[in-house]
């Protein structure tokens, strides 16, 4: 008996509604009520974090400008490391030289603003920090690992300007996924960051994986505390 069209064309739909649902019904309907409620009141940090984006992307591209935003926000794995530390904060929102300015704003209004619906403002200051941390530190690992190592890096990658929201976006967005259970999405993320290594190894698609790993690491620990916390009888901390 052969099934009608019709029959199984509604059938896929409802089934995709399904999915989207359980993927994303929860996250969706938070963000949604923040929006209508709040309005741009729910997204003070990214609003800040998009300003400061935008306004240094316009300073660094004048003659005057930059040197002083290399100054405070250009990370290399060839400064003190003292140097990259206190720069690592500001170089987060440093849009990249090579990229689209645009594409690190879109980034930032997105997932910054998803994240601090959902998770709150503290968190994902300190996800983004985390993220962009391990980044900085791992090409310093990478580097004295070498090219012969899969881990490894060029001694030239030393000489790269890292800087950008990208390490913290894909690290929030794993971190969100996660904290909601949309396993799938931060399935389908982490997966292109490691097609993004496949095709082009590059410092920056590597950064991306550490920060994955550093998020997956910090959801690990407060899992385990909270369990920990439960077989104790304390409040559970939610990851």
């Amino acid at each position: 008996m052969t099934v009608p069209v019709a029959v199984t064309t509604r059938t896929a739909s409802a089934s995709v509604r399904t999915f989207a649902r359980r993927e994303w019904g929860r996250l969706y309907a938070d963000v949604r009520t923040a929006l209508v409620t709040q309005q741009w009141r729910a997204l003070p940090l990214t609003l800040v974090a998009v300003c400061l984006t935008a306004l240094l992307h316009a300073v660094q591209n004048q003659s005057w400008g930059y040197g002083p935003v290399q100054a405070i926000g250009f990370v290399r794995a060839e400064d003190p490391l003292w140097a990259a530390l206190l720069r690592t904060p500001l170089s987060l929102f440093v849009p990249a030289l090579d990229l689209p300015v645009w594409g690190a704003l879109a980034q930032v209004l997105l997932v910054f603003g998803i994240a601090e619906i959902c998770v709150g403002r503290l968190r994902t200051l300190a996800v983004a920090y985390v993220a962009t941390l391990a980044g900085t530190l791992y090409a310093r690992v990478g580097i004295a690992l070498g090219p012969d190592s899969p881990l490894g890096l060029p001694a030239s990658d030393a000489q790269v300007v890292d800087t950008g929201p990208s390490a913290a976006v894909v690290g929030l967005a794993v971190y969100v996924c996660r904290r909601y259970g949309a396993y799938w999405t931060a399935v389908l993320v982490i997966v292109a960051m490691v097609a993004e290594v496949c095709v082009k190894t590059n410092l920056a698609g590597k950064e991306h994986l550490a920060a994955i790993a550093a998020v997956l690491v910090l959801c690990a620990l407060a899992h385990f505390s909270s369990r920990a916390g439960v077989r104790s009888g304390a409040p559970p901390i939610r990851s």
